[in-house]
């Protein structure tokens, strides 16, 4: 019998600080990237591809930065989001009116997958994207992203906590990281104590633009040994 094909599972367009922080401290309603968190994200703002996931196409910078952005997006059949990712509220859904971040029409477009302990009902949004939850861990959350995704790839959204379990796992194919020019001091680490070359990660990519520097790593068939 002939095995399924998988597409990538990958990270992308994930910004950190210099200091290694992809989120600031204090995530709420009114700073959902934590404090001075948008300054992660300083590169990918003014880029055609986000302008457009807001309604303006015409508008936006090109470039290294959008060409990251449009890779970023490109091949996408299923996203896997952490719960913070989706939105600030803890513990039981209490408010179940809450549907993300986004408005009724949000940019995924294809259905998300989002990591939580609390059980909740899947919502149909506008645009083809349907939030699904899933209390069963990273696994069960991989399996069924990869059934919806239908061989395309499977793009992780963060935050960091979440990238973080699946790196551990060495279940990430390729990880892009936007280093950002700034620093947080505290927030999220990516990358703190995870051994990434034992892991069989690799640079497999890197350009800087007066914004960023872009990072590709890509997993190794063989992970190295130390």
């Amino acid at each position: 019998m002939r095995q399924p094909s998988f597409g990538k599972l990958r990270v992308a367009c994930f910004s950190i600080s210099l200091d290694g922080y992809g989120a600031g401290p204090n995530q709420s309603l009114k700073n959902p990237l934590g404090v001075n968190g948008p300054s992660l994200a300083k590169w990918f703002f003014p880029t055609r591809t986000f302008q457009a996931m807001h309604g303006d196409s015409a508008q936006g910078t090109t470039g290294i930065d959008d060409d990251f952005a449009v890779r970023g997006m490109a091949n996408l059949g299923a996203w896997i989001l952490g719960r913070n990712m989706f939105g600030p509220i803890r513990g039981d859904w209490q408010d179940e009116q809450w549907k993300g971040w986004w408005g009724d029409t949000p940019p995924y477009r294809v259905p998300v997958f989002v990591l939580t302990h609390h059980p909740r009902a899947s919502i149909e949004m506008a645009g083809g994207t349907t939030f699904h939850f899933v209390t069963e861990g990273i696994h069960v959350a991989l399996e069924r992203a990869r059934a919806a995704a239908q061989g395309k790839d499977i793009r992780i959204g963060g935050g960091a906590a979440t990238i973080r379990q699946f790196l551990q796992a060495g279940l990430i194919d390729e990880l892009h990281l936007a280093v950002s020019p700034t620093l947080l001091g505290s927030g999220e680490n990516l990358l703190g104590d995870i051994d990434l070359p034992k892991l069989g990660y690799t640079v497999t990519e890197h350009v800087a633009s007066a914004a960023a520097t872009h990072v590709v790593l890509s997993k190794l068939a063989v992970p190295t040994s130390k």
